[in-house]
């Protein structure tokens, strides 16, 4: 069913409280009085309340009404933060330096205000050593801790130990923060000509940040190989 209101001669109802043009109120007259002033107006009668008894119509622009409510619709999912769900894999005993690298991705994940799944991957005898994994996932968190917290304890899941991180920033706080500093990087851009236009594009642009809804999405992040543990 269609969800916009009836306008100027699809309503069907003999009378209606009316409503003007700066939200006075007119009163209850016939449905073709109304129409009269409609006219007399140039506007259009939008039947706003339906339901009430006799229907509420208003004097109103219906085309310039659609599009601002559809700018302060967009203006409000623009706001809206899109819950992500990032996952990175380590292995028990992982190099130093492919456990910077992961660390580093979570560092960002944190940062942009998304959560972080820690998966731990047992193989062979590692198996027998939860608590490896469990002294891993402590050790990545405390070197995260400025920027997030344990959401969810390590915990045991087949073969894996994972642990949830979540972030000290709110989403929406990181998208703000993005789009200043991308303002910022445009304006110096434009400042100095001479510069990469790369500078002042940001990672979060208007695509990924704009025009979402709430929702929950994993993403794994593949990293350079780590170091094989013994079988």
């Amino acid at each position: 069913m269609s969800t916009e209101p009836r306008i100027n001669d699809r309503i069907r109802v003999p009378e209606v409280r009316l409503v003007g043009p700066s939200g006075e109120q007119v009163g209850i007259v016939p449905l073709a009085k109304a129409l009269e002033l409609a006219q007399e107006y140039d506007l259009d009668l939008v039947e706003v309340a339906a339901n009430a008894r006799p229907p509420v119509c208003k004097l109103m622009d219906y085309g310039k009404f659609k599009y601002e409510s559809a700018m302060k619709a967009r203006e409000a999912r623009k706001n809206q933060a899109h819950t992500v769900i990032k996952e990175m894999k380590l292995r028990p005993k992982i190099d130093p330096h492919d456990y910077d690298t992961k660390k580093g991705h979570v560092v960002r994940f944190l940062k942009q205000g998304d959560k972080v799944k820690i998966t731990i991957m047992f193989r062979g005898r590692e198996q027998s050593r939860p608590e490896l994994g469990y002294r891993l996932l402590q050790r990545l968190a405390s070197d995260v801790e400025d920027l997030g917290f344990i959401e969810s304890n390590p915990k045991q899941d087949g073969r894996n130990m994972i642990m949830v991180l979540g972030p000290h920033k709110k989403k929406t706080e990181a998208m703000a923060e993005a789009r200043e500093a991308q303002a910022a990087r445009k304006a110096e851009a434009k400042a100095n000509p001479g510069k990469s236009q790369n500078a002042a594009e940001s990672e979060f642009d208007d695509e990924n940040i704009a025009d979402v809804d709430h929702v929950d999405e994993v993403e794994t992040v593949e990293a350079p190989a780590e170091a094989s543990a013994d079988a």
